[in-house]
């Protein structure tokens, strides 16, 4: 049995199968696991309890007939109509975008949706009867990991190394925040000769927590629209849900501009339900795609949330409960972290947002991949920081091999028991080779 290009690019091992892979594996497990290497939400009972609500609600309205709707029937490719409609008002409510439903196209989770984002903006161009490749300039690695594999041929991406700006977090040393390169980005070879279709980033950024400014953001914008390409924003884990961004920021939206948010975050990673907002054009595309991949989107993730969105309380949620409770386990881990290996060359990236907190481990003796693998023997996951530095993959830069990204989505006695099994191995390692 012999399988297509298509077929050998899309089974070949690549870092969101690991990360998934791990993930189920640690689920089903015998044996305890740390498990700090997963994107999984944490499970918050002020809103699971919500959840648990709609769904009695789903299935005792009109005897049941409200739940047997949604998964009995299918939607349009664009997804469901009453959830289309109530984010048309929520949007339109907060932030006086002034959008219809012809700007909102719903997924079956984010995920899907840069899969078409990126194979709509990036590879082979007929121009001028001439085939041009395009890539998808991402303007701040490390990036999602996610991304890295979601196109369907070619080399679709390219980055610029990030500078790197020593600071400090809540007067403590030994942080550190990553920040375009706006120089180095507005001199990109691809960018000046046509060769970029899109730029895209995440925010705050997956792995980093680190939260793009509004000047950033605005200045990325300015780029997208003198080479007039999109400006895709991951909106995965920022505003307005889950809003889990600890700094002063605005949401922005134009016809140029392609904002993605999904409902996993806010707890819902299972229902996988991912929302676009851009031009009609480009909703009429995800329309196209969505009912030749998937004929259309699951309905059941959209009936949770649109009750939540009409009353806010999807908004409040996240504003009062998920918000707090990631900013308190950010501060709760990097105290751990800060026991273990205070006195070793470790910086932490100022937490900014997001489920994660990212670790820089200067002149490591072994590549963060190996880490890993030594971590994962002793029961603790965590993700390897090489996979995420998307577009700089070729490039020899050693800092790529000293990363990794931890969830602090656990319960505390998970992070407590991972982080020392991190700390001991990781003194162990620098100890052993005084490399410091």
């Amino acid at each position: 049995m012999q399988f297509s290009k298509f077929g050998q690019k899309f089974t070949r091992r690549s870092g969101i199968l690991q990360l998934m892979d791990d993930l189920g594996n640690a689920l089903n497990s015998d044996r305890p696991i740390n498990m700090l290497g997963g994107g999984n939400p944490a499970r918050i009972n002020e809103v699971n309890t919500v959840y648990h609500e709609i769904f009695q609600q789903l299935a005792l309205d009109n005897d049941g007939a409200s739940g047997l709707e949604n998964i009995g029937n299918y939607s349009s490719p664009q997804g469901d109509s009453k959830c289309i409609e109530a984010l048309v008002d929520f949007f339109n409510r907060h932030y006086q975008w002034n959008i219809t439903k012809e700007n909102i196209a719903l997924t079956n989770g984010s995920q899907n949706a840069f899969f078409y984002l990126f194979n709509l903006f990036g590879g082979a161009f007929e121009q001028d009867g001439q085939t041009k490749n395009k890539s998808i300039l991402l303007p701040l690695a490390p990036e999602y990991v996610g991304y890295a594999d979601a196109h369907i041929e070619g080399q679709h991406f390219c980055s610029v190394a990030p500078q790197i700006q020593l600071t400090e977090y809540q007067e403590q040393e030994g942080f550190f925040k990553y920040r375009v390169d706006f120089e180095a980005l507005e001199n990109l070879p691809e960018l000046k000769s046509g060769q970029i279709g899109a730029i895209c980033c995440s925010r705050p950024t997956n792995p980093t927590g680190n939260v793009l400014t509004d000047d950033e953001m605005a200045h990325l914008d300015r780029i997208a629209q003198r080479y007039d390409i999109p400006l895709i924003i991951d909106n995965a884990y920022g505003m307005p849900f889950p809003n889990i961004i600890y700094s002063n920021t605005t949401l922005t939206w134009h016809d140029n501009i392609i904002l993605c948010f999904s409902l996993s975050k806010v707890g819902l990673p299972g229902v996988r339900t991912g929302i676009i907002v851009a031009h009609p054009k480009v909703v009429h595309a995800i329309n196209c795609l969505n009912a030749i991949v998937n004929l259309a989107p699951t309905r059941f993730g959209a009936a949770i949330a649109t009750p939540l969105l009409k009353d806010d309380r999807l908004k409040t949620l996240s504003d009062q409960v998920i918000k707090p409770f990631y900013q308190k386990q950010a501060n709760f881990a990097i105290d751990l972290l800060k026991q273990q290996l205070g006195n070793y060359p470790m910086k932490i990236h100022k937490p900014e947002g997001a489920i994660f907190l990212w670790l820089w481990f200067e002149h490591l003796p072994v590549t963060t991949q190996q880490l890993y693998e030594m971590l994962k023997q002793q029961g603790t996951l965590i993700i390897p920081g090489e996979h995420f530095f998307i577009g700089l993959e070729h490039e020899n830069y050693p800092h790529s091999k000293e990363c990794i990204r931890l969830s602090i989505a656990q319960d505390d006695e998970t992070l407590r028991k991972g982080i020392q099994t991190i700390g001991t191995t990781v003194r162990q390692l620098y100890d052993q080779e005084q490399t410091f």
